[in-house]
This record gives structure tokens, C-alpha cells and sequence, in this order.
């Protein structure tokens, strides 16, 4: 005769210090635990309740300009440092921690356009509308405190005058070039005065320049002919030219997907391409309600922020048609310009109230240290969130985004009008001839044609 015997040994379930969660053991067989989705979907419905209850995206405000903040420029070598650029020519060092200045680059006689660091964090190059382009030596601030460094001036190290007023300037990734554009697009190296090469389409304004990550040689540029132009450095003309209905004040470079860029529009919207096929957007990015003046890529490549005349910032994912966070505050108006910080943690805003405003990257994470416990139970609740996010009440949840007042009605009625101009023109084909009138797909009716 057999007898069974359950037997469990005792180190299986003693804690080895007294601090230790006591060890539990469950069974996961879904025959024996029935209610397990009714449980995850009630679990999923508080988490996404408490992901709103406890968002507190705005950090700070770094005040201390005299005028609109018209740039930003971040250290790849630091995180803890951000550049801004004002209108009235003053440029600053901030230290995120404090949110403190840490010291002047004075010098500039009017608006600064453009800042840029070199990819070994030791130079920064500035250029503005006095027709200057000046280069900096970045200083070791790391081990200084804000209150010891914050009147502290830096001399530049060279000074480059130039015939025309300058928009933008971007550094080369791994080499001693910058790119500046105004009245033509101009390639610059540290150690000369003039420019090495200059390239130009047409005899419209550039306005911004930004330089491919992947590919060193390669940059794009926006013009005020609604165009966006792209570059090799190893050939001796641009190389091709996309016109669209409306111009784009900025762009930036997907880092992860090297060829694929984002550009923002005048037409309130985003406009995601590909470098090697720019005949159609592989996505249009819409909610804003004015036109969008900056955006910045995350380093992860999976999401960008966008600054816009309409006093928000946005933040997309990098294939998603809508926004998944706003942000706002009554005294923030238009904002000129937004960066990610270099680890992606925080965003950084410039608005015409001469603040800079410091957010997070998502609006309800706890800052701080994470227990493994408490980062584990959130990782539980996004993947729970993940797993229910097409049921309805979840689905509300999660997309309920607060508006002012004038974003909402600004959106009602720009709403309003696409629906009309949407049945207008359904009216209009449907009183033409079969075939007079062929349809046009949505994301090729902002592009008017291209060029090589």
C-alpha cells in the first residue's frame, strides 16, 4: 500500500531577512481562476483612473531672459545642460537641476536664430540676424554650483562676419563643419573665416538645417518657397527639392530610422518622409490648431515633440496620427522652440514669455528612485493598460485630454471646416463628369510636386 504524502520544505518559504516580502506561490491554470480577465480589465480600468489623477507633467520654469526665447541647443556630452538663444541677442548655459543660469555668451548685437554644439560638447556656434556667426568654448560646469557660476561671461573664440543675416546652423555629426542658412545655404569649418562650400535653389530665405545622424554627409533644409531641399556634402549641387502648399518652419531626423524625417508645417500639421521616396508622407500628424514652429526627436526614435503658435506642445508617436499628450499653461504663450533632453526623460519649451519651461517626458511618472517592487507593478499596469486599451471605457480614459477653452473651440471649428470643404468638394464630383475629377489620396494633397 502506497501512501501519498504532501510535503514542502521549509526553505522554500522563509524569508531570508526579515525585511523580505513573504515568498507566495500561485497557480495560473485559467480553469481554476475564472475571473482572471474580469479582474486584469478592473485593474486596467483604475490604472489608466490613476494615470490621469497623477499627471503632473510641468516641472519648472527657467526665467531670466528679457525677451522671447528664440532657440535651444542641447550638450550630447551632458545632460544636465541646455543652450537657449533670445531675441535680444543674449545667449545662456542653464543647469536643469537647479534650473538655474550657469553663465553668459554675450556678444550678439541682435535676434539670435541658431545654436548648435559640436558632437564632443567642447564648442558651441551661434549665429543670429547681425550677420555673425560666433563659436564658443563650452565650460566645465559640472562641478560648479549655479549661485557660484551665474555672472560669469564667456569671450567667443572666433567671430565670423558674413555677408547676409543667418536663420538656422547645424553641426556635422563627427566633424569640425556646421551648416548656417539664410539667403543661401552656407558650409562652414571652425578653423576658416569663410565659407568651404555654399549651395543655393532658387532665391528664397532658408530657415532651418538639420544635419542626417546616420549619415554625416547628408542634411535637409526648409525654405520660405514651401520647399524642403536635401544635400549631399560629396556633391557640388543639392540633390533634390520637395514644393509643398504650405512652408515648414522646422524638421528633424528620426535617430533611430536615419532616413526618415519629420517636418512641421504652417498648415498645423506634421508631415513624416522618407528620404528616398518623397513623392507621399508615410504619415500626417494632426491636432494642432496653428502653425507648428519646432520639433525635436526623442534619442529613442519612437516618439517627437512639437512646439506651435497655438501655445502647446504635443507629443506623437512616430507613426501615430494624433497626439497622445498635451501640454499647457495659462501663462505659456506661442512657443518657438522644444528639445528632449539627451536621455529622453524631459522636455524642454521656449515661448515668446521669455521662459523656458521644463516638463516630463510622460506625464505621470514619479521621479525618483524606483523600488524593483514599484517598477515592476508599473510595468504590470501599462502591459495590463496595453491589453484592454480597445475596450471602450479604457479607451475613453486614456484619450481624455484637458483643452483651454480657445484650443477647443479652435478645434471645433477647424473640425467644422474640413467637413465642409470634404462635402463641397464630394458635391463637386459628384456633379462632374465620370473621370473629369480623379480622386486624390489625403496625404499627397498637400505636395505640389518634386524636383531633382
Amino acid at each position: 500500500m502506497k501512501v501519498k504524502v504532501i510535503s514542502r520544505s521549509t526553505d522554500d518559504f522563509t524569508r531570508e531577512r526579515s525585511q523580505d516580502l513573504q515568498k507566495v506561490f500561485r497557480n495560473y491554470d485559467p480553469n481554476i481562476r475564472s475571473q482572471e480577465r474580469a479582474v486584469e480589465y478592473t485593474r486596467a480600468l483604475k490604472a489608466a483612473k490613476l494615470e490621469k489623477i497623477f499627471a503632473r507633467p510641468f516641472i519648472g520654469a527657467m526665467d531670466g531672459h528679457i525677451d522671447a526665447v528664440s532657440c535651444m541647443a542641447k550638450n550630447p556630452n551632458h545632460l544636465n545642460g541646455i543652450f537657449s538663444g533670445s531675441v535680444d541677442g543674449d545667449i545662456r548655459l542653464w543647469s536643469l537641476t537647479s534650473r538655474k543660469t550657469v553663465c553668459h555668451f554675450p556678444g550678439h548685437q541682435g535676434n539670435v536664430r541658431g545654436l548648435s554644439v559640436s558632437t564632443d560638447g567642447e564648442t558651441l556656434v551661434s549665429c543670429g540676424t547681425d550677420s555673425t556667426v560666433r563659436l564658443w568654448t563650452v565650460p566645465d560646469y559640472r562641478n560648479k554650483s549655479a549661485g557660484e557660476s551665474a555672472g560669469n561671461a564667456v569671450a567667443p573664440i572666433a567671430v565670423y562676419v558674413w555677408k547676409h543675416a543667418f536663420w538656422d546652423v547645424d553641426h556635422q555629426w563627427g566633424q569640425n563643419i556646421f551648416a548656417t542658412v539664410g539667403a543661401q545655404v552656407d558650409i562652414w569649418d571652425h578653423d576658416r573665416s569663410e565659407p568651404v562650400n555654399t549651395f543655393k535653389w532658387g532665391n528664397d530665405t532658408f530657415i532651418s538645417v538639420r544635419f542626417n545622424p546616420g549619415e554625416p554627409d547628408l542634411f535637409a533644409t526648409t525654405s520660405s518657397d514651401r520647399s524642403i531641399i536635401l544635400y549631399d556634402l560629396r556633391m557640388s549641387s543639392p540633390a533634390r527639392k520637395l514644393i509643398m502648399k504650405t512652408r515648414c518652419n522646422s524638421l528633424s531626423w528620426n535617430p533611430m530610422e536615419p532616413m526618415n524625417f519629420t517636418a512641421a508645417n504652417e498648415d498645423t500639421n506634421c508631415y513624416s518622409y522618407d528620404a528616398r521616396k518623397l513623392d507621399e508622407p508615410k504619415c500626417v500628424h494632426a491636432d494642432h490648431v496653428s502653425a507648428v514652429m519646432d520639433i525635436d526627436y526623442s534619442p529613442t526614435g519612437r516618439e517627437f515633440v512639437t512646439g506651435s503658435y497655438d501655445r502647446t506642445v504635443r507629443i506623437f508617436n512616430y507613426n501615430g496620427d494624433h497626439s497622445k499628450e498635451i501640454y499647457h499653461t495659462k501663462r505659456m504663450q506661442r512657443v518657438f522652440c522644444v528639445k528632449y533632453t539627451c536621455d529622453g526623460s524631459y522636455v524642454i519649451s521656449g515661448s515668446d514669455d521669455t521662459n523656458l519651461r521644463l516638463w516630463k517626458a510622460k506625464a505621470s511618472e514619479q521621479l525618483g528612485i524606483l523600488l524593483p517592487r514599484e517598477r515592476r507593478k508599473q510595468e504590470y499596469l501599462d502591459a495590463v493598460k496595453d491589453r484592454y486599451k480597445h475596450l471602450p471605457e479604457v479607451r475613453r480614459i486614456v484619450r481624455h485630454r484637458h483643452l483651454p477653452k480657445p484650443i477647443y473651440k479652435a478645434a471645433n471649428l477647424r473640425r467644422t471646416m474640413i467637413g465642409a470643404e470634404r462635402k463641397k468638394d464630394q458635391r463637386r464630383r459628384a456633379h462632374s463628369a465620370p473621370g473629369s475629377m480623379p480622386v486624390q489620396p489625403f496625404r499627397k494633397r498637400r505636395i505640389i510636386r518634386e524636383e531633382e
